[in-house]
């Protein structure tokens, strides 16, 4: 059995949870970082992500030695609307009195870090069986 290929989809997945997390703090630590309207404030991120394709001679071959995993990741920008606040004193503020703040919603970039947690626990919890499997594996091969 390759240990390494199991060890390596983990390590993928880790990577990418942990990138999904850095970028819903991202979000987050820039969601009150006023700008005036009509300008270029922050927008907020996501992640997208593409899972491994085998190619032929991969899917043709052993399912044990298939590697999975995420193949790449990138941070794109969304086109939210900014999100206005009527505040006439703000520095910022337009004519009418209007601020803008970036359309992050904070509800969604809280479930998005939980979930990026859990995911991530997953990925250590998969890891963490292979090394127990690898490890038994050459105890049982040391007793013959």
């Amino acid at each position: 059995m390759d240990y390494h290929a199991l060890f390596q989809i983990s390590a993928s997945g880790m990577a990418l949870e942990k990138l999904r997390l850095d970028t819903t703090a991202a979000n987050i630590a820039n969601m009150n970082v006023a700008y005036a309207p009509g300008e270029a404030g922050y927008r907020p991120m996501r992640v997208v992500a593409q899972t491994a394709q085998l190619g032929f001679s991969q899917q043709f071959g052993s399912m044990y030695r298939a590697v999975g995993g995420v193949q790449s990741m990138s941070v794109v920008q969304e086109s939210a609307p900014p999100r206005l606040a009527h505040e006439p004193g703000h520095p910022l503020a337009n004519a009418q009195g209007m601020v803008a703040y970036p359309g992050v919603n904070h509800t969604q970039e809280m479930v998005n870090m939980t979930a990026a947690l859990r995911a991530y626990e997953a990925n250590v919890a998969a890891m963490n069986a292979a090394k127990t499997m690898a490890a038994r594996a050459l105890d049982i091969g040391g007793q013959q």
